[in-house]
């Protein structure tokens, strides 16, 4: 009966020189690597076929490590990353890579007060001296007072803007592929903060603040941006992705955009259709970093249809995504990078127009019965596409 249903558990021997997919399609089958495998396979074979929208979410010290340049780059590049919500740390971070400073691979068992005396920052087992802080920091200041970003932007300009520095700065240093901000600015991929002050980047926008810079981040724009992104995908007939790495503000900044188009602006909708999740929070505290995807459905925030299809698996971010990197980048061909950076005042408007259609100031009517008919904001193409159908 048994067979009839599931695949056999007989991993094939560990061979030398295995490749990274074979390995993962061979012999991750049980537990947290059958997840890893599952989630390999659900952005290979249904979140980026047919030209779907994928959208990713960076939290925890990912780029300290170099995982910005190492995989989330090459993402970007090969058109399988098409927007970005990241926590402001992750972005800092980047930046020391981008301008060409220097970290170390140390151990997590060294003296603090002994690293605070030599001057020297620890971020579990990552190493690099007091100075580059300081002077990432001046470089952020100093390029913030440039007349483009006397003005109120959403997040997304302004990390645009940020990251034709990097991108500049990398030139002259004769290095690239280094830096999410920098490849998000080559390859038009917007990238958000959901808290925008709650980072050393905040930080020093806040500081020159003092000293008379009119620069201020526009966070409504923020939630109506990444809102217009996913009605855009959705009534334009593709599937909208989230690969959620960590959990945290971006994750439910990412997730919200469901939300935001059916319960606050009317617009009828049904949620994501593709879930994958690299996490190490667990569901029963109640907090939204642990929050699974069935949990998500209930809120509006991912399709009910394609619940079996959303894979969380519970392991470091820093271990699933060069694995599924080196994976996607072996299975799937690259794709046309969709640039959605250059459409953001368009679909903007587009959604805008939608909201003063179909929304109201007053209560909006509760609909329950999904089994009612898909989204009338799509094409037929959009439903065929979201059922996973050509």
């Amino acid at each position: 009966m048994l067979n009839k249903k599931f695949p056999r558990l007989l991993p094939k021997p560990i061979g030398k020189n295995m490749r990274v997919a074979e390995l993962i399609e061979d012999t991750f089958k049980a537990y947290n690597s059958g997840r890893l495998a599952e989630g390999c396979r659900l952005l290979t074979e249904k979140m980026l076929p047919r030209n779907g929208c994928v959208g990713m979410t960076l939290t925890g010290a990912l780029t300290p490590a170099g995982l910005g340049g190492a995989a989330v780059a090459p993402l970007m590049k090969a058109g399988f990353v098409d927007w970005i919500v990241s926590t402001g740390a992750n972005l800092y971070h980047d930046l020391h890579y981008g301008l060409g400073m220097e970290l170390y691979s140390g151990s997590p068992f060294l003296n603090d007060v002994e690293l605070r005396h030599e001057g020297v920052i620890r971020i579990y087992d990552i190493l690099f001296d007091y100075a580059v802080l300081l002077d990432t920091d001046a470089f952020v200041r100093e390029v913030i007072q440039g007349p483009e970003f006397q003005r109120t932007m959403g997040t997304d300009e302004f990390h645009h803007l940020l990251g034709r520095y990097v991108y500049e700065r990398e030139r002259k240093l004769g290095i690239a592929e280094t830096s999410v901000l920098s490849a998000a600015y080559r390859y038009g991929v917007p990238i958000f903060t959901s808290s925008p002050g709650d980072s050393s980047i905040g930080m020093n926008v806040a500081a020159m603040a003092l000293r008379d810079s009119a620069l201020q981040f526009d966070v409504n724009r923020d939630v109506n941006q990444t809102a217009a992104i996913v009605y855009d995908a959705k009534s334009g007939g593709l599937t909208s992705s989230v690969f959620i790495l960590g959990g945290g503000s971006p994750k439910n900044f990412i997730l919200q955009t469901e939300p935001q188009i059916q319960e606050v602006m009317g617009i009828e909708e049904r949620g994501h259709d593709y879930f994958l999740q690299c996490t190490d929070a667990r569901p029963d505290t109640g907090g939204l970093s642990g929050a699974t995807p069935a949990e998500a459905v209930s809120w509006g925030k991912i399709d009910p249809e394609n619940l079996p299809d959303c894979v969380v698996c519970y392991t470091d971010s820093t271990i699933a995504l060069p694995l599924i990197t080196a994976y996607a980048l072996s299975k799937h061909a690259p794709r046309p990078r969709k640039r959605l950076y250059d459409r953001r005042d368009a679909m903007l408007e587009t959604l805008r127009a939608q909201y003063l259609k179909r929304g109201t100031v007053k209560k909006i009517q509760h609909r329950t019965d999904l089994k009612k008919g898909r989204p009338r904001t799509g094409r037929t193409a959009g439903t065929a596409a979201r059922k996973g159908k050509t």
